[in-house]
Formats: structure tokens, C-alpha cells, sequence
């Protein structure tokens, strides 16, 4: 079973793919999901140790058009 950590480094390495191949900015991104800009920086980064609400799973997903599912392949 894998690390609470791990899962949500995992997530956040793919909501950073899916992001950057939407062509969007962290700013732009996190202007889209009305958070802060250093708060989708922490869940983006290698070390991500942020966890983050399934609301703001489920937000993200819907801002990227992309099923939520993808975050766990």
C-alpha cells in the first residue's frame, strides 16, 4: 500500500502534466481554481508533502476538462 505522501506527490505530478499540456501558467491555473498561487506551487512540487481536499481534486479536474480518475492511474 503506498504512503499518504506518495499519493499525493503522485496526484500532483499529474495535475502538473495535465496543466502544462492545457498550456496554462501556475498563475493562470491557480487563478482558475481561486487558490494561491504558492498553495498549487506546493502541490505541484517533487517533494509535495500539501495534502489538498477531493473538492479541489474534483475542481482541478473540471478546469482541466479531464476525467478525476486520470489523478490515480
Amino acid at each position: 500500500m503506498k504512503k499518504r505522501n506518495d499519493i499525493y506527490k503522485n496526484i500532483g505530478q499529474k495535475i502538473k502534466k495535465y496543466r502544462k499540456e492545457k498550456q496554462l501558467t501556475q498563475v493562470e491555473f491557480a487563478e482558475k481554481l481561486d487558490i494561491s498561487i504558492s498553495y498549487l506551487s506546493k502541490i505541484e512540487a517533487e517533494n509535495c508533502n500539501k495534502s489538498f481536499s477531493l473538492d479541489l481534486l474534483v475542481n482541478i479536474a473540471n478546469t482541466l476538462d479531464i476525467d478525476i480518475i486520470r489523478f490515480f492511474d
